[in-house]
């Protein structure tokens, strides 16, 4: 059973009290199964809101923020743990290291460049962790549409559009992922010599 989630999410928030709602879902199913937040460490935007959400439900948020956004005053002040980086690679990869699953909520560029490099690490065989998106109102159709058109033009395999788990069901993906099971595409590592 998973025991923690890195949630990669937005340094902004939007407004949309609906997407407020699901986050305070997720922290609800976080806290009644005993899953801890692991998150960048931020208090504004969805990243606020989600570790807000956790806390005020009794539930434990680790944060994991580089120096110099601490230095600009956007370190949450309080969290159950704050671990403090020196550049953004070290911020990922203890992120990556100290989360059993990884969930993708609304966000930009960063949420995406953070998800695409856990989704690499998984096809790599680098961990078999879950990562799940959670698709609220559509927001990642048309990524998952672009990961359709990889597929359809041979530049990715569907065993590999398949490693990722996407709903927008708090619930549902919770569940998904405490039920995933990966194992690296073999072929993958074959055809290249590297298994």
């Amino acid at each position: 059973m998973i025991k923690s989630i890195c949630v990669y999410c937005g340094a902004n928030f939007n407004g949309d009290e609906n997407l407020k709602a699901v986050i305070e879902e997720l922290a609800t199913l976080m806290v009644a199964n005993n899953i801890k937040l692991v998150f960048g460490g931020g208090s504004v935007g969805v990243m606020g809101l989600i570790a807000d959400a956790v806390l005020n439900r009794g539930g434990e948020a680790i944060g994991v923020i580089p120096q110099f956004l601490m230095d600009k005053e956007v370190g949450h002040k309080g969290l159950t743990e704050m671990i403090v980086t020196e550049n953004m690679h070290q911020r990922k990869q203890k992120m990556a290291d100290i989360a059993d699953a990884f969930l993708i909520l609304p966000g930009g560029f960063g949420t995406l460049e953070e998800f695409f490099e856990v989704l690499t690490w998984l096809q790599l065989g680098l961990h078999q962790k879950a990562i799940g998106v959670l698709n609220f109102n559509g927001f990642y159709d048309f990524l998952f549409k672009q990961m359709d058109v990889m597929v359809e033009h041979k530049f990715l395999k569907p065993i590999n559009r398949d490693l990722v788990i996407n709903d927008s069901s708090p619930q549902k993906i919770i569940d998904a992922m405490n039920m995933f099971s990966a194992k690296p595409d073999e072929v993958w590592f074959r055809d290249r010599n590297l298994s």
